[in-house]
Protein backbone atom coordinates (compact mmCIF):
# COMPACT_ATOMS: atom_id res chain seq x y z
CA UNK A 1 0.00 0.00 0.00
CA UNK A 2 1.51 3.10 -0.60
CA UNK A 3 2.35 5.75 1.64
CA UNK A 4 0.47 9.35 2.06
CA UNK A 5 2.19 12.22 1.40
CA UNK A 6 0.89 13.16 5.14
CA UNK A 7 2.71 9.76 6.52
CA UNK A 8 5.98 10.70 4.77
CA UNK A 9 5.82 13.63 6.73
CA UNK A 10 5.31 12.18 10.27
CA UNK A 11 7.76 9.46 9.49
CA UNK A 12 10.45 11.76 9.15
CA UNK A 13 9.71 13.76 11.91
CA UNK A 14 9.66 10.88 13.62
CA UNK A 15 13.20 10.09 12.61
CA UNK A 16 14.52 13.31 13.38
CA UNK A 17 12.39 13.03 17.22
CA UNK A 18 14.54 9.51 17.40
CA UNK A 19 18.22 10.70 16.26
CA UNK A 20 17.47 13.82 18.66
CA UNK A 21 16.66 11.14 21.42
CA UNK A 22 20.08 9.31 20.51
CA UNK A 23 22.24 12.35 20.59
CA UNK A 24 21.12 13.13 24.20
CA UNK A 25 21.43 9.46 25.20
CA UNK A 26 25.44 9.65 23.52
CA UNK A 27 25.88 13.09 25.05
CA UNK A 28 24.72 11.99 28.01
CA UNK A 29 27.49 8.98 27.97
CA UNK A 30 30.12 11.74 27.13
CA UNK A 31 30.60 10.57 23.22
CA UNK A 32 30.04 13.70 21.80
CA UNK A 33 31.52 12.91 18.36
CA UNK A 34 28.24 10.49 18.05
CA UNK A 35 25.97 13.37 19.38
CA UNK A 36 27.33 15.43 16.60
CA UNK A 37 26.61 13.18 14.09
CA UNK A 38 23.08 12.30 15.20
CA UNK A 39 22.15 15.79 15.67
CA UNK A 40 23.32 16.69 12.18
CA UNK A 41 20.96 13.88 10.68
CA UNK A 42 18.13 14.47 12.99
CA UNK A 43 18.67 18.09 11.35
CA UNK A 44 18.37 16.66 8.36
CA UNK A 45 15.04 14.43 9.00
CA UNK A 46 13.81 18.00 10.25
CA UNK A 47 14.44 20.02 7.17
CA UNK A 48 13.19 16.94 4.74
CA UNK A 49 10.28 16.49 6.46
CA UNK A 50 9.81 20.94 6.34
CA UNK A 51 10.76 20.51 2.41
CA UNK A 52 7.65 17.85 2.19
CA UNK A 53 5.03 19.84 4.19
CA UNK A 54 6.34 22.98 1.89
CA UNK A 55 5.45 20.90 -0.86
CA UNK A 56 2.24 19.62 0.06
CA UNK A 57 1.01 22.95 1.05
CA UNK A 58 2.05 24.35 -2.75
CA UNK A 59 -0.05 21.51 -4.02
CA UNK A 60 -3.05 21.83 -2.20
CA UNK A 61 -3.08 25.68 -3.11
CA UNK A 62 -2.59 24.90 -6.82
CA UNK A 63 -5.73 22.72 -6.79
CA UNK A 64 -8.17 24.83 -5.19
CA UNK A 65 -7.25 27.76 -7.27
CA UNK A 66 -8.62 25.36 -10.34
Amino acid sequence: MPQSPHDRVAELQNLAAHAHNAAATAHGKGDHLTAHELSKQAHEHSTNAYRHSETLVKEKSKASQK
